[in-house]
């Protein structure tokens, strides 16, 4: 089965995987699927089912556990903005001292590690040191 190939989806697949590698053993990313697109009936009656089991809508894409810390992470185009519910998801999480983040890009999404406080496997440069 092919990819679904969309500026998001790609840099979600490349964020997930840069943060499996730079995260500490055992920390988690986890993505729920908060979103049936299937067209029509069926679809409306899957996503009515999914929610009654929990889903959340405006869920953030990513869920980084890490030094027991959560940090949700938002990702979207260079262009793309927030839904309303994406955005009251936002200020809901935030307002229980949770961490989240708008990514737009692999370097917002580190720099979201450290704003946050995750520690990671990869070493910063040190300012002022010899090539």
């Amino acid at each position: 089965m092919k990819k679904k190939s969309t500026p998001e989806a790609d840099l979600q697949r490349a964020v997930v995987s840069a943060l499996r590698f730079a995260l500490p053993k055992g920390a988690i990313v986890h993505h729920s699927p908060n979103e049936v697109t299937d067209p029509g009936r069926r679809g409306a009656i899957r996503q009515s089912i999914l929610v009654g089991m929990g889903v959340h809508p405006g869920f953030a894409d990513l869920l980084v556990l890490s030094d027991g810390r959560a940090l949700f992470l938002e990702l979207k185009s260079p262009k793309g903005r927030l839904s309303p519910r994406q955005a009251e998801f936002r200020d809901s999480v935030q307002a229980q001292g949770f961490g989240w983040a708008l990514v737009r890009s692999l370097d917002d999404a580190l720099n979201a590690l450290a704003a946050h406080g995750l520690t990671t496997r990869i070493a910063s440069p040190v300012r002022g040191a010899m090539p």
